[in-house]
């Protein structure tokens, strides 16, 4: 039976029920115990006479009661649960569409706020989630494979170079070869990295940001140096909850974007650590060309890569970087602003929990 045909069911039971136990009480308290005068049925005439009343006359008139109220009940009760049950309707047929692939549909259910109302409201929340992840999606997997696709054609006309002209430089030949495949793992695994951080599934625990700002600066210092960029760390210690892989990651990332996307020579690179309230604060801050206000929404955007397209060196990147660092971010419940600097470069401020008090060092969050 569908749920409208139970809820009338119910609601006729009910009601048959209430009828009986009201015509009972009647016959328990009124007319039995009081003896109050009754007319008879085969009269047409109003006929007071006492202790006429009996099962004879009674139980006629209560069982046309109780079938009138059987009737009323049905039909009422089918009406009221059709009423009842149209927003749920509704929402089975956004649920349909959805299930056919149609996301742009929204319930959008009108009237006061109540259960169903709430459940509508939900589900196009959820339907508006996943239309953008959806999209996203989508182009994200269109500009991976756009950028696969670029590496692995010049690996293809490569090896074709090798097999067919043997007369020529192979060492030259491999060497691009080697740059190449290199380029198409680094991508890979940024990939992965990004999906991995997408996703949440890591493990947590206490990371101290100044401790990997110093970490990746040491790292990156040779690049800094060999572009005349200076490096600089300061601040003080703050801690975090989070994977320590992935933090050190995002800070990786971070300052390897501001060394590359600097000034030609002479330009500063400032990583700065601090606690504010319930947070935990990483600036990286770079000079370089100006950013236009209306790129910065952009740059998060995987295969983004600002106002540079360098694939000159190893450091050229996939355009994957603040994309990743924005992951990161997301999932370490924190918060990811980027500020063009009046005279040129951006400020990129990274915001995290701070360790909750009572925090072992390999605590949980």
């Amino acid at each position: 039976m569908s749920v409208r045909l139970r809820l009338t069911l119910s609601y006729a039971g009910f009601l048959m029920l209430a009828g009986a136990l009201l015509l009972a009480a009647v016959w328990m308290f009124l007319l039995r115990d009081y003896g109050f005068p009754v007319p008879r049925l085969s009269d047409f005439q109003r006929v007071f006479a006492p202790g006429s009343f009996g099962p004879v006359v009674f139980v006629p008139a209560a069982t046309v009661v109780l079938a009138f109220l059987l009737v009323f009940g049905l039909g009422g009760g089918w009406i009221l649960a059709g009423w009842m049950l149209a927003p749920l309707t509704r929402i089975t047929d956004a649920t349909r569409m959805a299930a056919n692939g149609s996301l742009a549909h929204r319930i959008r259910l009108p009237g006061r706020t109540d259960e169903f109302r709430e459940l509508a409201d939900a589900f196009d929340s959820m339907l508006d989630q996943l239309q953008s992840h959806i999209a996203e999606q989508q182009r994200f997997a269109a500009n991976a494979s756009h950028e696969l696709r670029t590496p692995l054609a010049i690996s293809k006309t490569l090896l074709d170079v090798i097999r067919n002209d043997t007369a020529r430089d192979q060492g030259e030949l491999i060497e691009r070869l080697h740059i190449v495949n290199t380029r198409a793992i680094d991508l890979t695994e940024a990939l992965l990295l990004l999906s991995r951080a997408d996703r949440g599934s890591f493990p947590r625990e206490l990371v101290d940001l100044s401790l990997i700002a110093e970490e990746t600066a040491e790292t990156l210092l040779p690049l800094a140096e060999r572009r005349q960029i200076t490096l600089d760390v300061t601040g003080e210690t703050t801690q975090t909850v989070g994977s320590a892989a992935l933090i050190l990651r995002m800070a990786t990332n971070l300052v390897q974007n501001a060394i590359v996307h600097n000034l030609p020579t002479g330009g500063t690179v400032t990583v700065h650590t601090e606690s504010q309230h319930d947070t935990s604060v990483l600036r990286v801050e770079n000079t370089g060309p100006r950013v236009p206000s209306e790129l910065i929404p952009t740059l998060t955007e995987p295969f983004q890569r600002g106002t540079q397209r360098t694939r000159t060196d190893e450091h050229a990147g996939v355009g994957l970087g603040l994309a990743i660092v924005h992951s990161i971010v997301r999932a370490h419940d924190g918060t990811l602003d980027l500020t063009p600097r009046p005279t040129g470069g951006l400020l990129v401020t990274i915001r995290l929990p701070r360790t909750p008090h009572g925090s072992s060092p390999n605590g949980t969050h």
